[in-house]
């Protein structure tokens, strides 16, 4: 069954999340901005407004809502946190706020679901207390997220394993209790079971950061980066520090991005509703050749443009969330590569269309756009990068796809006129 429709009970609920968000965490962003203020725990000012807005959304039942109740959320399904996170995505605090800031969502997600209960206690609950935040570890220099290409390896030396080598773009090491890294634990084997997990504490010794990288959406007053080059020199960590079993962190590492990929997804589109309210908002105050913005047909296709694309890709997102919801498991793949791939597309579409219709105040950091339209080239890159997920659909329904029977395409017209003919000779026969 289809249904476009909203319950009305949790439709209040993200209306009190919309007012909640433009009331008292649209402030948070202002007063402490930049994409590495929510992971600093030693902001105190920061930490004494955020604690209390915590616990009000943890009071409303609307904490972690990805996890399930043994957890502290609500286990909602993908649809329902699509919703949520099309609020979300809109400001940069929001997911601190409400117990969803990634990668920290991916990492509770996997030791919820491959932890023992020691890595529970140990580091899944402060996770979800909210006391700490981790670091997923994955890419490296030479190969990018490409797990055929690592060479950062794991050994076996007595009761501990040995993790040696580099990895790169760690984001948040700087400010993790803990990191979750890849590592290749058996390189003879087959490409999807060379790695493992290994959970490493951030103060293990041998743990060294080499630097720190910003991006081109950090703005070098507000964020000095936050995406570490990391040296694994020697680590050593217990045998029990693996999640999952040897040659399982493929299957890990997958168990935590196809969720990550809609909620992401869900974020552009707050993101993009945001531009587009802006676009709007500017083509009915200002005025240019003796009418306003809104007036001229350029504007107006632009506008046009923007919200047909939005609305399309809104619904390709609840769609695959529906199917992650209702089918079995894997039915969604290639949906959720499809939206990976369309978000970038869309994202750098309508933050163009609005940094243009704001003229010079659009390129400037007095307004959001600015930031917006320097994280564009990153919206290619994360969640894999966007030719690996195209290359996936096409696959996909490659496969799906039969030869033609014939020398000819199956919509040959002038071979599918000879079988209509043949179809209908008998009564062109009696109409003579």
């Amino acid at each position: 069954m289809w249904d476009f429709s909203t319950e009305p009970e949790f439709q209040e609920k993200l209306d009190w999340v919309k007012t909640f968000l433009r009331e008292e965490v649209e402030p948070l962003d202002l007063l402490f901005p930049g994409h590495s203020a929510p992971y600093d725990f030693k902001n105190a000012k920061a930490r004494a407004i955020l604690k209390p807005l915590q616990k009000i959304v943890r009071d409303k039942k609307l904490w972690a809502c990805h996890l399930g109740p043994e957890l502290g959320g609500q286990g909602y399904g993908q649809v329902k946190l699509a919703l949520m996170n099309e609020l979300l995505g809109g400001y940069q605090w929001a997911p601190t706020v409400f117990g969803t800031a990634a990668p920290d969502t991916g990492n509770a997600e996997i030791l919820a679901m491959f932890g023992t209960e020691e890595q529970k206690a140990k580091y899944l609950q402060p996770l979800l207390d909210g006391d700490i935040c981790s670091c997923y570890s994955m890419t490296e220099p030479q190969g990018g997220a490409d797990p055929k290409q690592f060479i950062c390896a794991a050994y076996r030396e007595g009761d501990e394993w040995v993790i040696d080598g580099y990895k790169w773009f760690s984001s948040n090491a700087r400010f993790a209790s803990f990191l979750i890294v890849m590592a290749v634990t058996d390189p003879e084997a087959r490409a999807h079971s060379r790695c493992s997990m290994l959970i490493v504490p951030a103060d293990t010794p041998g743990v060294k950061i080499i630097r720190n990288v910003g991006t081109l959406a950090n703005a070098p007053e507000l964020d000095d980066g936050a995406h570490a080059y990391i040296h694994y020199d020697k680590v050593r960590v217990p045998l029990d520090a693996m999640l999952g079993g040897p040659g399982e962190g493929f299957r890990v590492a997958q168990a935590r991005l196809g969720g990550g990929r809609i909620h992401h997804a869900m974020r552009t589109v707050a993101k993009c509703q945001k531009a587009i309210d802006m676009m709007l908002e500017r083509a009915v105050s200002r005025t240019t050749q003796g009418k306003r913005l809104g007036d001229h047909q350029f504007v107006q296709g632009m506008i046009a443009d923007s919200v047909i694309e939005l609305h399309q890709f809104r619904l390709m997102v609840l769609q695959t969330a529906w199917v992650i919801d209702n089918m079995p498991h894997g039915a969604a793949r290639t949906g959720i590569s499809m939206c990976k791939v369309a978000a970038a597309k869309i994202y750098h579409e309508i933050i163009s269309r609005a940094v243009q219709i704001h003229g010079s105040l659009g390129v400037t950091r007095e307004t959001p756009l600015a930031d917006m339209f320097m994280h564009m080239p990153n919206m290619g890159l994360v969640d894999g990068p966007t030719e690996v997920h195209k290359v996936g659909v096409a696959k996909a329904f490659l496969g799906q796809a039969v030869p033609a029977p014939g020398l000819f395409p199956t919509e040959h017209i002038p071979t599918k006129l000879i079988e209509a003919r043949k179809k209908y000779a008998h009564m062109f026969e009696a109409a003579e």
